[in-house]
């Protein structure tokens, strides 16, 4: 059935590219209680259309001696995916707890404008709803998106309205079998956990 729904929506004539927003999948898989496996991803969709590349965006912390994020990163950027990075900020809420800063919702925008003359497909890793208008923007130029978060978790990742703009909406509870793997048990605090994005 999961291989079925990728295959529905993964055309093997078709230019395609992932812009993948690290924080907000990350959240996502989390409230699924699974880990993506990047390498199974990669594998996949690879398998079923002409990529032309896969993107993943975060922010680092760029005082850190040992970021938990920085093996996956390095990871990444070994394997197939391409990079997008900045600093993250710090800042104290209202309670005067810190919090970071790693909106990376301007970089993923000017990337799948840029890239949409020479693509056929897009598909978004990200249930932000701020990303509606570029959804419509990159769709009148007559290229398809497919929009992957999910609806299931408590509270739900993915916005009503960028569900309605996309062309397809994929769960991402119902790639777990294809693209995930089971948490490994408690593992350090991710920099991913302590985003803020509220914007849902």
């Amino acid at each position: 059935m999961t291989a079925h729904l990728l295959d529905d929506i993964l055309y093997p004539e078709d230019r395609t590219a992932l812009f993948i927003d690290g924080a907000n999948l990350y959240s996502a898989a989390r409230g699924m209680q699974f880990d993506i496996d990047y390498k199974k991803l990669l594998a996949e969709v690879r398998h079923r259309t002409r990529l032309i590349r896969a993107t993943y965006y975060t922010a680092l912390l760029e005082d850190q001696d040992f970021s938990p994020i920085r093996p996956l990163v390095d990871w990444l950027d070994y394997n197939g995916y391409a990079l997008s990075t900045k600093p993250a900020k710090e800042y104290q809420d209202g309670a005067g707890r810190r919090r970071i800063k790693g909106d990376m919702d301007v970089e993923i925008s000017v990337d799948m404008m840029e890239m949409s003359a020479h693509l056929d497909h897009a598909i978004l890793f990200s249930g932000d709803g701020d990303f509606r208008a570029l959804v419509a923007a990159v769709q009148r130029r007559g290229v398809r998106v497919s929009v992957v978060s999910t609806v299931r978790s408590n509270p739900p990742m993915a916005s009503d309205e960028l569900r309605r703009q996309a062309d397809t909406f994929i769960d991402l509870a119902d790639l777990a079998s294809l693209i995930g793997r089971p948490p490994r048990g408690e593992r350090p605090r991710h920099d991913e956990d302590r985003y803020q994005d509220d914007d849902r």
